[in-house]
């Protein structure tokens, strides 16, 4: 398969880049951080209300993307109304810092809350009684 771009390429080179070099190491740096960043999105991304929907939508049952997406829209949660691919990010991202938890239904990936996501919900809800809950600490020790 050829690279559409090869002449492209090779004309950038003899001009616009003739006099760029880089040695191999730092070509490794550069690429390792574009894959960390690709690979490793962060809790920090997301507004605590958004999180805090979503563990609310699934405390009692498991559920898939789509329903957890729905209920998010009846409560006016509209982030991922255009984009629910971000909801699935913020899902798969739950889940590899295992405050979710899914199983494979009917061909649907159901979404539920760990034990550790139960204890972040209880204790957002014992907290909002007295002060505006804040997930600071899920999020600093989740994106560690």
């Amino acid at each position: 398969m050829s690279d559409p771009f090869h002449n492209l390429k090779h004309s950038m080179k003899k001009t616009i880049f003739k006099d760029f070099t880089f040695s191999d190491e730092r070509k490794e740096a550069v690429k390792e951080t574009i894959r960390e960043k690709q690979s490793q999105p962060h809790l920090q991304a997301w507004k605590e209300e958004t999180i805090l929907a979503v563990f609310e939508s699934i405390q009692h049952e498991a559920k898939h993307g789509y329903d957890i997406s729905t209920q998010l829209f009846q409560k006016g949660e509209l982030l991922f109304e255009h984009n629910e691919g971000q909801l699935y990010t913020l899902l798969h991202l739950l889940e590899n810092k295992g405050i979710l938890s899914s199983k494979w239904i009917d061909e649907k990936k159901h979404y539920s809350l760990t034990k550790k996501g139960k204890k972040y919900l209880v204790a957002s809800k014992q907290e909002h009684s007295k002060r505006r809950f804040s997930l600071k600490h899920l999020l600093e020790e989740a994106s560690l």
